[in-house]
């Protein structure tokens, strides 16, 4: 009767093991069937259904990106209107740019939102392959040097320069609080985005105030510049600079134009926005270079420009490393 007992739960637990191992069997085959669910591995098989290996400029991109079909593209997707999300979706100048560009390569390039003083960070840990945020093409970009210390960081990047901007100041509309221009700003408080030109070229005219024996001018540095944007908005701020495209943007749609004015007249240090390459990747940066001379080529470019009411940054030639 023990041996009787102890035979049948054994002959149960037999049963039950051989069914767990059938359950363990089904759901490992499931998982083959379904395949990798990973975002990357989804990213790659979405890029290989669009991969077009007939494109015209496909066979000048590097091996593994043929391969692989798609570039990881490093952007502050909160840029408006050169890059943003609406509806789930990311819209904008660059974005636009990169489909045409992507049509003559063959490939997908694929926006992955970051703060903009991370994307260099990002190229050197090979997070994205290339940034394409709005960057403005500079010499201490180029040679990985930090705009804040001096020294060098990195080993830089190459640039494909493919708009031309300079940097706007706009403030609340109808209290301009005497701001009407840079030399107006000592003593004012102004918001800007961190890392960005206008954020150097706020402590460069503020270091200029004081060495002309007035008051600093007080910066504010935001991740993004819709903060910068509701920092003025409420009225914690005198100004804010963006690049023309962002600050005219802003002026035009805040509060259907209701809050925000442009003061100081015309942009100033127009300097190109470049495609950030990592260095030592030159083949796969002739190829983007060919991709925007291309779309430029056959007006995609200009339909971008004129969609988003910025012809007159429209680049004649396509220059590599412009920037000064």
């Amino acid at each position: 009767m023990t041996a009787s007992t102890t035979r049948r739960p054994a002959a149960g637990r037999h049963r039950k093991a051989v069914a767990a191992a059938a359950a363990v069997v089904a759901s490992l085959m499931v998982l083959s069937a379904c395949g990798d669910q990973t975002d990357a591995a989804v990213a790659r098989r979405e890029a290989q259904k669009s991969r077009n290996v007939h494109a015209p400029l496909f066979k000048l991109l590097p091996k593994d990106v043929q391969e692989k079909g798609f570039l990881q593209v490093g952007s502050d997707i909160t840029y408006k209107p050169v890059e943003f999300r609406s509806n789930g979706l990311v819209k904008g100048i660059d974005p636009d740019l990169a489909a045409a560009m992507s049509k003559e390569l063959g490939i997908k390039l694929n926006f992955n939102n970051a703060t903009f003083d991370t994307l260099m960070g990002g190229l050197k840990s090979k997070r994205y392959d290339i940034a394409m945020s709005a960057m403005t093409d500079t010499k201490e970009r180029q040679e990985g040097i930090d705009s804040n210390t001096g020294k060098k960081i990195g080993q830089g990047v190459d640039f494909i320069d493919y708009l031309n901007v300079g940097v706007s100041l706009y403030t609340q509309k109808g209290k301009t609080n005497g701001v009407d221009g840079w030399e107006t700003l000592c003593g004012k408080k102004i918001a800007v985005q961190r890392g960005t030109v206008s954020h150097d070229l706020a402590k460069d005219k503020s270091k200029a105030c004081q060495k002309n024996g007035e008051e600093p001018i007080s910066i504010e540095a935001f991740d993004n510049d819709s903060e910068a944007q509701t920092r003025l908005r409420t009225a914690g701020v005198d100004a804010v600079s963006s690049d023309y495209p962002v600050a005219a943007y802003a002026v035009k749609v805040s509060g259907h134009g209701k809050d925000f004015q442009m003061v100081g007249g015309a942009p100033l240090k127009a300097a190109p926005y470049g495609i950030a390459v990592p260095k030592g990747q030159e083949k796969l940066r002739d190829a983007l270079k060919a991709a925007v001379e291309l779309a430029i080529k056959n007006r995609s470019y200009a339909k971008v420009l004129d969609k988003w009411d910025v012809k007159d940054a429209a680049v004649k030639e396509v220059k590599l490393n412009g920037g000064s």
